[in-house]
C-alpha cells in the first residue's frame, strides 16, 4: 500500500491537491458543463468536517448520505471522512420504510439529503427514529423544519469556523487508522433484511492501488458518474480512484441523460453496468433495422464485417482488415461518436456482461472489461485487463487477492479488500468469513488453466429441475438479453420439468410483430403468433445452451421489474423470490400444458 495514501482523507489532502486541477469535477450549470478546481473542492471538504466538529460530531460517528450524484455528495463523504466519522450511503430510490431500517440499525444521528422529495422519506421516520438530530439539505425548500439547514448555511457555518481553527479537521483525519471503519453499506438484499458490510480505510484504499496498477488511468482524462455513488463499484472505481489518479470526474444530470452527457463530456473512462450496454446494443439494432435501402445494407454489411473481424482476430486467424477499415469509416466510427468518439477504457461489474455484447463492442472498436466483486470485497476481486481478456470471464485477480473455488463449486477470496464485517451482526460474519480468512462470495465458478474466473451463478440461484438437471439461470438469461424482443427476463423452473421465462418484451419491435399479423395492441401480450415469434428468436440465441438449458415456455409481462415495487435490488438485481411470488399464477400456467423436454 502506498506509504502516503492510507486512508479516505489522504486522498483529497494529498492527492488531489497534489494534482491542483482546474477541472477535478464537473457538472451542468445553465446547459453547460462547468469546472470545480481541486482548490475550490478541498475548501468544501474542510468545511463539512468543520460544520460537523462544531456540531460534536465523534470518532466513529454514523451520518447517513441520501442523494443522487453530484459535487456535494464528495462534500459530504469526504467532510464527514475528515471528520473522522462513518459514512453510511442510502440509495436515493430507497422508500422511507426501507431507509428507517438502515436509519435505526446504524444509529446514525446526522444525515445529508439532496432535496425535498428525500428529505420527506426522513421527516416520514422521524418520530420514530429520535435519535436523528440534523438533516443537511443539498437543494432545500422554501422552508425547512426546525431540525434541518440548507446546505449552503451549513458551509457558511464551517467556513467560519474553519478561519477559526484551520487546522482542526486535518487533525481529527490524523486520528485515523487504516483498520478503522470509514463506511457502513447496506446490502441490497435479493433475500432477508439488509445487512451492514463494515469496510475500513484499508480495505477500499488496497482496491484502489491494486486496480492503479493495472490500468493507465491519467489526469489528462475524464470519467463521466451516473451509477449511484451508494453502491461500492461507483464509489471506489468512479470517484475514490479518480480522486487518486487525478481524472476528471464529470457529473451526468440524471440516468436518462446519461446519452446526450456522453456526447456532451466525451469521456476517455467509462465505469457502467451491463444494463446500460445493453441499451446501447437495443438502439443501434433498432436504428439499424428502421433504416432502407442502401443505408440498412451497408449498416448490415459493417456489422456482420465487425463480426467477422472479431471471431479472427480473438481466434488468431488472419483478420480482414481492409474491409473492416472501410466498414469503420463508413458505419463503425458513427456508432463510437455517440458514445463521445474518446473512449480507451470502458469497465462492466455489477452484474455478468453477456458474452456476445463484448464480442459486440469489440467488433465496434471498444473494448468492454469485465470486472468481479462483492460491497464485501471493497469491491473489485478480479477484472480483465486491455492486454490481458476474455469474453465470457471476469478476468485473473487483482495484485493482493486470492480466489480459489470450493469443494461445492463456492467462489472464495481471501485479501486486504475482505470487509471487517457485517455491522451488530457477529454470526452473519462468522458464516461469511471462515477462520482462515476466506469470504465466501455465494457465487458459483471455475478458474480455467490461464488463471481467468468465470461466474456460472448466485449459489442460491441454481435451478434444479424435477429431473435433477442443474441450471445456472443468469447464464440463461445472458444468452437470451440480446434478443431485440426481451427488456427483462427471469428464468425459472426450479424443482420442475423444465426452464420458463417471465419477459418484460421490447414493445416497440413487439408490436411491430402485430402490426404485420393485425393483432390488435391488447391482444398482443397474449397473442399466440406473437409468443411464437418471440420464442423462434429465443431459440436462435439457445444455441450454445444445453437442451436441458433451453427456455421451453415463455410468459409476456406488461410492468417492468422496478426496484420501487420490490422486483429489484437498488443495484439492479432481480429479487427471484419476490418474482416468484408475484407471479405465481402466471408461472402454473406455463405448466399446464405438456412441453416436450
Amino acid at each position: 500500500m502506498a506509504e502516503d495514501v492510507q486512508t479516505i482523507p489522504d486522498l483529497v489532502f494529498k492527492k488531489t491537491a497534489g494534482f491542483n486541477k482546474p477541472d477535478c469535477l464537473m457538472i451542468k450549470k445553465g446547459g453547460v458543463y462547468t469546472n470545480i478546481s481541486a482548490s475550490e473542492v478541498i475548501s468544501a471538504v474542510e468545511a463539512v468536517g468543520s460544520a460537523l466538529l462544531t456540531w460534536g460530531v465523534q470518532k466513529g460517528d454514523r451520518i447517513g448520505l441520501l442523494a443522487e450524484n453530484r459535487p456535494e455528495w464528495a462534500y459530504a463523504d469526504l467532510g464527514i471522512q475528515g471528520a473522522a466519522a462513518i459514512t453510511i450511503p442510502i440509495y436515493g430510490t430507497l422508500p422511507s420504510a426501507q431507509i428507517e431500517y438502515i436509519v435505526k440499525d446504524s444509529e446514525m444521528q446526522y444525515l445529508f439529503v439532496s432535496n425535498e422529495m428525500q428529505l420527506k422519506k426522513i421527516l416520514e421516520i422521524c418520530n420514530n427514529c429520535p435519535q436523528i438530530k440534523k438533516i443537511v439539505v443539498f437543494d432545500p425548500p422554501s422552508s425547512l423544519p426546525a431540525n434541518a439547514i440548507s446546505f449552503q448555511s451549513f458551509l457558511e457555518q464551517g467556513k467560519e469556523e474553519f478561519k477559526k481553527n484551520p487546522k482542526a479537521v486535518r487533525e481529527r483525519a490524523a486520528q485515523l487508522q487504516p483498520d478503522d471503519v470509514f463506511s457502513i453499506i447496506y446490502t441490497s438484499g435479493t433475500t432477508g433484511e439488509p445487512k451492514g458490510v463494515m469496510l475500513t480505510h484499508k480495505n477500499v484504499i488496497s482496491n484502489v492501488i491494486a486496480v492503479c496498477e493495472l490500468f493507465t488511468f491519467q489526469p489528462t482524462d475524464s470519467t463521466l458518474s451516473f451509477l449511484p455513488l451508494s453502491h461500492i463499484f461507483e464509489r471506489m472505481a468512479g470517484y475514490y480512484t479518480m480522486l487518486y489518479a487525478g481524472t476528471t470526474i464529470a457529473y451526468a444530470e440524471n440516468v436518462e441523460s446519461v446519452p446526450k452527457n456522453l456526447a456532451e463530456v466525451r469521456p476517455t473512462i467509462l465505469i457502467s453496468v451491463p444494463r446500460v450496454y445493453e441499451k446501447f446494443y437495443q438502439r443501434v439494432m433498432d436504428n439499424v433495422a428502421a433504416e432502407h435501402g442502401i443505408k440498412k445494407s451497408l449498416a448490415m454489411w459493417a456489422l456482420k464485417v465487425a463480426a467477422e473481424y472479431t471471431e479472427k482476430k480473438l481466434s488468431g486467424k488472419p483478420v480482414p482488415s481492409f474491409k473492416y477499415k472501410i466498414a469503420d469509416k463508413l458505419v463503425l466510427s458513427k456508432i463510437r461518436q455517440r458514445l463521445g468518439g474518446r473512449l480507451r477504457i470502458m469497465l462492466s461489474g455489477g452484474a455478468a456482461l453477456p458474452r456476445q455484447l463484448g464480442l459486440f463492442f469489440y467488433g465496434l472498436g471498444l473494448t468492454i472489461l469485465e470486472g468481479y466483486g462483492l460491497s464485501e470485497t471493497s469491491p473489485v476481486i478480479c477484472v480483465n485487463l486491455p492486454h490481458k481478456f476474455k469474453f465470457g470471464t471476469v478476468g485473473p485477480p487483482i495484485p493482493g487477492v486470492e480466489v480459489k473455488i470450493a469443494e461445492d463449486g463456492e467462489i472464495l477470496t481471501r485479501g486486504p479488500n475482505v470487509m471487517k464485517g457485517y455491522y451488530k451482526k457477529q454470526k452473519a460474519t462468522d458464516e461469511a468469513i471462515t477462520p482462515d480468512k476466506w469470504f465466501r462470495t455465494g457465487d458459483i465458478g471455475e478458474i480455467d488453466q490461464d488463471g481467468f474466473l468465470r461466474i456460472t451463478d448466485r449459489k442460491k440461484d441454481l435451478i434444479v429441475t424435477s429431473g435433477g438437471k442443474n441450471i445456472a439461470p443468469q447464464f440463461v438469461e445472458n444468452a437470451l438479453k440480446t434478443s431485440r424482443y426481451v427488456t427483462q427476463i427471469v428464468v425459472l423452473g426450479d424443482k420442475r420439468k423444465f426452464a420458463c421465462a417471465l419477459i418484460v418484451p421490447n414493445l416497440d419491435n413487439v408490436k411491430k410483430i402485430a402490426a404485420a399479423k393485425a393483432i390488435p395492441d391488447s391482444e398482443i401480450l397474449k397473442s399466440k403468433a406473437v409468443l411464437s415469434e418471440i420464442q423462434r428468436d429465443l431459440e436462435e440465441h439457445s444455441k450454445d445452451l444445453a437442451p436441458f438449458e433451453r427456455v421451453k415456455k415463455i410468459a409476456l409481462l406488461e410492468k417492468e421489474f422496478t426496484i420501487e415495487s420490490g422486483e429489484l435490488t437498488p443495484s439492479l438485481k432481480i429479487k427471484r423470490n419476490v418474482v416468484e411470488k408475484r407471479y405465481k399464477e402466471v408461472i402454473d400456467s406455463l405448466y399446464n400444458e405438456v412441453v416436450a423436454e
